[in-house]
């Protein structure tokens, strides 16, 4: 696309439009759970049975009209985008590996089935209608769609990616743990239990060691529902080490992860704080066999033009040699007299001069895209 300003305003009422139908999709989509919005409605099925009609009543959910409009017109407008990004888009392939198109795809796909399937009146239309009811849930993912607006999502989602390493240590450390303290939390709850209550039942939650992974998980995180809780003090005294390993084991990695995000979080402000770069128009470079090609008398091995300083001692040399011309008279020299023939070329003169004047050959070059006027030929 373009980059005149026209252009970046129109890409920035883009970017506001599709801001507003991701909030405006989200909200239509926690709305539909609510019960003033999911009315309850009674519906009447006729089923033959033995030449007999039997109609059977029976009541279900039924969103508002007006809120599957709207999340119609949302939709129409992410399949827009999505279309334009696709067909614009010049490397189809990552297009289509990134994974928020996959998600703009998914979470498209199931509204227009749904539309399709919602006038079958057979039984697997039906029972795929309601799959998709389930599977709507995915157009929660389109929340991800922010970090196309927003730094502060990329830079949460470029911290994540590296501190990879330091999220599977603490996975590591928390599974260690949870295997640990459930063990010894079930162990230290049988203690003391009623000979004739074998599974400790009466006195104690932990039934086994699987219902104290839970425990584990909650204490080690310091949340604590309550819902679990040891009755015993040596239940008591494993709770404590265990909160007090939790609170060590999350406590390591999080530095790290910490410093991450504010490293990637200084290069994006550093980086908007950048003054942004005018766009200007280029002349093209003229071709090789132009009119207008610039040609050099440059004859080396790689045909590679010479460097900035070696043209200023070219000039700086030339300037001594030519310099009795000079003093002969101003208007008796020219810069244009050093100028030599390309190699190859008949050269007229005195030959006593000819090897003089081959060591030293200079051809002007006055166009516009060199950015050196005196150009040396060896």
């Amino acid at each position: 696309m373009a980059a005149g300003p026209s252009s970046l305003i129109a890409l920035h009422w883009v970017a506001l439009a599709s801001l507003f139908f991701i909030l405006v999709s989200i909200t239509t989509f926690c709305l539909e759970t609510h019960e003033a919005f999911n009315p309850i409605i009674n519906r009447t099925e006729l089923e033959l049975v033995d030449n007999i009609t039997v109609e059977h009543t029976y009541q279900e959910t039924e969103t508002a009209a007006y809120l599957t409009y709207i999340e119609g017109v949302c939709v129409v407008w992410f399949t827009f985008e999505f279309l334009m990004r696709i067909t614009f888009c010049p490397n189809k392939f990552d297009f289509i590996r990134n994974a928020l198109n996959i998600i703009d795809f998914v979470a498209i796909l199931p509204f227009y089935l749904e539309v399709g399937l919602s006038g079958l009146s057979s039984k697997a239309a039906k029972d795929v209608l309601g799959f998709l009811r389930v599977v709507r849930f995915v157009r929660i993912l389109r929340i991800f769609k922010l970090t196309r607006h927003f730094v502060g999502l990329r830079v949460l989602g470029h911290t994540l990616r590296a501190s990879t390493n330091e999220f599977l240590l603490l996975i590591i450390f928390l599974a260690l743990g949870v295997l640990i303290f459930a063990t010894m939390i079930y162990y230290a709850e049988r203690i003391g239990a009623n000979p004739n209550d074998p599974r400790a039942s009466d006195h104690t939650h932990f039934k086994n060691i699987p219902i104290g992974f839970w425990w584990a998980v909650v204490t080690m995180t310091t949340l604590g529902y309550g819902d679990m809780y040891p009755q015993t003090t040596s239940g008591m005294l494993v709770g404590a080490l265990c909160a007090l390993a939790g609170v060590l084991t999350i406590a390591m990695p999080v530095p790290v992860i910490v410093n991450n995000f504010g490293m990637y979080y200084s290069l994006a402000m550093a980086k908007q704080k950048l003054p942004k770069k005018k766009n200007r128009h280029i002349p093209r470079a003229p071709q090789p066999g132009s009119p207008n090609f610039c040609k050099s008398s440059i004859s080396s091995q790689h045909q590679s033009p010479i460097a900035h300083d070696d043209v200023f001692e070219i000039k700086f040399q030339d300037s001594k040699l030519n310099a009795p011309a000079r003093e002969s008279g101003p208007a008796s020299w020219s810069p244009l007299q050093n100028a030599q023939p390309h190699r190859g070329q008949s050269e007229e003169g005195d030959p006593a001069t000819a090897p003089e004047q081959t060591t030293n050959r200079v051809s002007l070059c006055y166009e516009p895209w060199c950015t050196n006027h005196y150009v040396y030929d060896p």
